[in-house]
């Protein structure tokens, strides 16, 4: 429920604040939390990112100051935060459906976007399955990427999808599951949080490294470019995620954030989460999704 309490607090902020020069990592300042979780929580939450958030109020209050007073189309450019009328043009013609001037003339019709607010509604009960277990310190050799926290529920950006795809035609996930013994092989997407301050998060395909794990050609693979992820002791929260593709991980992360947080008083932690693929899935798993946790 804080989780939840601190999104409503980072949406008035942005209320209070939508004619300033504000980037969602100021809002997530706003509310002490890093901008990689907060960029997580929102979108996860609010089913948008806080920069769609802004953007959306900002054209939508610019269309009602151009239909209803006698602002220009090139001060309300200035006023809703853009840099040229051209790009403020671009970016009100495709949220109106009508170009700034058009929105001027009388009978136009343009969209509303209101102010978000967060509230728990009890809807249909269904059963969100799930287990805690402790994990001492683990360490896994990765092939490693940074990717911007913009991209995090983003259902346009395929960079992670992309990333996947691109190890696979190059043999790089060959090469890091022939060190461990068949049956055994289970891939590992590691992701860690932004540090503060920071606007990109790292994301890694590897195998656990442990005794089964064949290491005299560890050095090897790591002069290539792969890394070593360790990551510390911790309790998480495990949940499966049944699909044919990754939108199951969004969904689990959806209720998550929704459901399990609010209900149970866990909170997500700054440790690695990551989704473990298994060499003998069961039938429909997509993927198992392991987030680090603590009571609130």
């Amino acid at each position: 429920m804080e989780s939840i309490q601190l999104i409503q607090q980072a949406i008035c902020y942005m209320e209070q604040h939508l004619l300033e020069d504000i980037s969602y990592e100021a809002v997530a300042k706003s509310v002490c939390m890093s901008s990689y979780h907060f960029h997580r929580i929102f979108s996860f939450t609010a089913g948008m990112t806080a920069s769609e958030y802004l953007r959306s109020r900002r054209l939508s209050l610019a269309g009602q100051a151009l239909q209803t007073t006698d602002i220009s189309v090139i001060d309300a450019a200035y006023q809703y935060g853009y840099d040229t009328p051209e790009s403020f043009s671009k970016a009100f013609s495709r949220f109106h459906g009508v170009t700034p001037r058009q929105a001027k003339r009388k009978g136009a019709q343009l969209h509303l976007f209101s102010p978000l607010v967060i509230k728990i509604t009890m809807e249909g009960g269904s059963v969100m399955n799930y287990k805690i277990e402790r994990r001492e310190s683990q360490r896994f050799i990765a092939w490693v990427r940074a990717f911007p926290n913009e991209i995090i529920n983003d259902d346009d950006n395929h960079s992670i999808p992309d990333f996947w795809t691109e190890c696979r035609a190059k043999n790089l996930i060959e090469r890091i599951t022939s060190l461990r013994p068949g049956g055994r092989r289970d891939l590992y997407g590691l992701c860690s949080p932004a540090k503060e301050n920071e606007t990109h998060f790292n994301y890694g395909i590897g195998v656990i490294i442990d005794g089964e794990t064949d290491v005299s050609h560890l050095d090897e693979i790591l002069g290539g470019g792969c890394t070593i992820w360790e990551t510390k002791p911790a309790d998480y929260a495990v949940f499966q995620c049944f699909g044919s593709g990754g939108d199951c991980i969004g969904e689990t992360w959806s209720r998550f954030f929704k459901e399990f947080a609010p209900q149970t008083g866990y909170t997500q932690t700054d440790g690695t989460d990551f989704e473990i693929y298994f060499e003998k899935e069961a039938d429909g798993l997509f993927c198992e999704l392991w987030v680090p946790v603590k009571k609130a």
